[in-house]
């Protein structure tokens, strides 16, 4: 039995629903994107084009929930499925977005570059806990009119999983799509076996700006998933009370299927977010605040009632080094598991979602173990449970060297890696006493030195190149620059 966590009661889900649809009517969705309003005018909607205010009824709303589907996957490089967007299946990927990295040395925050970013994807890809790559934080030397895509050239340079990915402009967009597709090999094969969803976010309170309402659209009319990322804050943008936020993201959330859908009936998308509590004292929107935790779950609790594949947000600290705070607020991770959300991302990030660290990420991942032990839930294994193994060694309790041991403590215990420590008291002091930085430090070296090329072909690798290239080009810049060596 898989373990979960609802916060929210039948009742109060039904309401919140109903007011969510009620929203879509009045006061209605503001779009600024006329390829959208159009969509919904010709689909029955009232809409004002002078205000760019679409009222969109109830009925074409749950028109849109019918077609979407429940679940869908996505494929490594290999054509293999890897991650299930559906049920109540758990992912986890890094956050996503980042401005800066924590630098190892010096414990400081600084502006990441190309190297910092691909030793990033390198450790990802060799943390088994991690799910899929995001294209993590924006590399510093390259110029901010092409950020967004080369993350993604980057990522796509070496890693093998999937990638959570997000466009900044119209145009960026479709640069990105035909990396993707030179990776597929085809835009047939990249709609079968997708390899990335992207991140689209409407601006809270009720709006999509015509950037984001465009790579919805764009995505659907390619058959590309697409991760609605809702992101109220209690009495800031949205209403104050927890359940207040949750009916602004089922708002939102609804107005963004409902599109996605006009465009292309049957495309895959997910019903995410990245909500915040607004704390009054500092004026910040702290992720790793339980109220926070519980916006997460209750809309994801909201989108599983409507039968939507989830995503959620969590997993991150607003901490500014890698210590006993930053620790304590990432096992919100462990709500978001048992809540349900099909892919959580957040790990790796702190500072309110705008700084990285290698280090946390190391860590996290056995947060992220722990979690994934925590919802596969308690199974008896055999019949009966134990009570012919105990009556075969009755008083002796030699429980070690028994058969039944080896056969299940690896499925039944999580095992850790050495950045937790275990040892006795004299072991941890013979091997230097050292902090969880001091052996986090030691498991990103490790894993980076394990680290194995990604099998991609050269000329796989120089359409990529010259994609970004004449991206970069256009904006101004002569020369990518030089990928690290494997």
């Amino acid at each position: 039995m898989q373990p979960k966590l609802n916060l929210l009661s039948d009742e109060l889900v039904t309401q919140i629903l109903e007011e969510g649809f009620a929203l879509l009517m009045n006061p209605g969705i503001q779009v600024k994107n006329d390829e959208a309003l159009s969509l919904l005018a010709d689909a029955g909607a009232e809409v004002d084009m002078d205000n760019k205010i679409a009222k969109i009824p109830e009925k074409l709303a749950r028109q849109a929930l019918e077609t979407r589907p429940s679940e869908f996957y996505l494929y490594n490089l290999d054509g293999v499925q890897v991650v299930h967007y559906g049920g109540d299946t758990v992912q986890f990927t890094p956050g996503s977005g980042g401005i800066t990295i924590l630098d190892r040395e010096t414990q400081r925050q600084r502006q990441p570059l190309t190297e910092d970013f691909v030793n990033f994807v390198k450790l990802v890809e060799m943390l088994p806990q991690v799910d899929a790559q995001s294209t993590a934080f924006i590399a510093s030397d390259v110029p901010e009119a092409i950020g967004d895509l080369y993350r993604l050239y980057l990522a796509l340079n070496y890693m093998h999983k999937p990638i959570v990915t997000g466009a900044f402009e119209k145009e960026t967009w479709w640069t990105m799509k035909d990396m993707l597709v030179a990776v597929s090999g085809s835009e047939k094969n990249l709609a079968e076996k997708p390899i990335a969803v992207f991140d689209v976010c409407p601006s809270p309170p009720l709006k999509w700006s015509d950037i984001t309402c465009q790579n919805l659209i764009d995505c659907a009319k390619n058959n590309i998933p697409a991760q609605l990322i809702s992101m109220p804050m209690t009495g800031a943008n949205s209403p104050v009370t927890l359940a207040g936020a949750v009916v602004q993201h089922t708002a939102e959330c609804l107005s963004g299927v409902t599109i996605n859908q006009l465009v292309n009936p049957g495309a895959p998308i997910v019903w995410g977010g990245s909500p915040a509590i607004f704390d009054m004292r500092k004026g910040t929107t702290p992720m790793g605040a339980i109220g926070t935790w519980m916006i997460n779950c209750a809309y994801v609790q909201v989108g599983k009632v409507l039968g939507m594949p989830t995503h959620s947000y969590l997993g991150m600290s607003d901490a500014k080094i890698v210590d006993a705070q930053c620790g304590l607020e990432s096992s919100s991770a462990f709500f978001a598991a048992l809540a349900g959300a099909n892919m959580v991302s957040g790990p790796g990030m702190m500072d309110y979602e705008s700084c990285l660290s290698y280090e946390k990420m190391v860590v996290d991942a056995e947060i992220l173990g722990m979690a994934k032990r925590l919802v596969a839930g308690i199974d008896g294994r055999q019949t009966p449970i134990a009570l012919d193994i105990m009556q075969e060694l009755g008083h002796k309790g030699n429980y070690l060297s028994h058969p039944h041991t080896k056969k299940w403590f690896r499925e039944e215990m999580y095992i850790p890696s050495e950045v937790i420590d275990r040892d006795t008291m004299e072991a941890w002091e013979k091997k230097g006493s050292k902090s969880t930085w001091d052996r986090a430090q030691e498991r990103v070296d490790e894993l980076l030195k394990k680290y194995e090329p990604s099998p991609m072909s050269e000329d796989v690798k120089k359409e990529l190149h010259d994609i970004t290239t004449n991206a970069a080009n256009n904006a101004g810049m002569k020369k990518l620059p030089p990928l690290p060596k494997d």
